[in-house]
């Protein structure tokens, strides 16, 4: 599993399993996966993968999420920090990767559980999958 992290300083591509990092260099880019329509307080960024709705809000817990288009929410990420980015991946919604301003979370389980990467990483502002 890779994820392309844009940053202050260029993209890097992040294998999320072994934890090595490729920096790709200013000239690349990150496209942000679309954002969902969601009509919650607070929300700083909401990702969408066929039925299942991530929201990253500026609240504790920092995640919300939806399993059916958005009608029923639970919170997600007890412990984590305040968050900048959110990515959801299309090919499997449970595959879920969380920024903060320095560190990677990755959640296997559609926001569950959380493994943070050891790798701290620049002034993260965009996070995506590799597909």
């Amino acid at each position: 599993m890779k994820a392309l992290i844009q940053t202050g300083r260029g993209v890097l591509l992040v294998d999320v399993e072994t934890e090595e990092v490729l920096d790709l260099g200013p000239g690349a880019g990150v496209e942000a996966p679309p954002q969902a329509s969601v009509s919650l307080p607070r929300v700083l960024a909401a990702v969408a993968a066929g039925s299942t709705v991530i929201a990253l809000d500026d609240a504790r817990p920092p995640l919300m999420v939806s399993h059916d288009a958005g009608r029923t929410w639970r919170d997600s990420g007890r412990g984590l920090p305040p968050g900048r980015a959110v990515a959801v991946a299309e090919d499997n919604p449970d595959r879920v990767l969380f920024a903060t301003e320095s560190r990677l979370y990755v959640s296997t389980d559609g926001g569950r559980f959380w493994r943070s990467l050891a790798v701290e990483l620049p002034q993260i502002e965009a996070v995506a999958w590799a597909e």
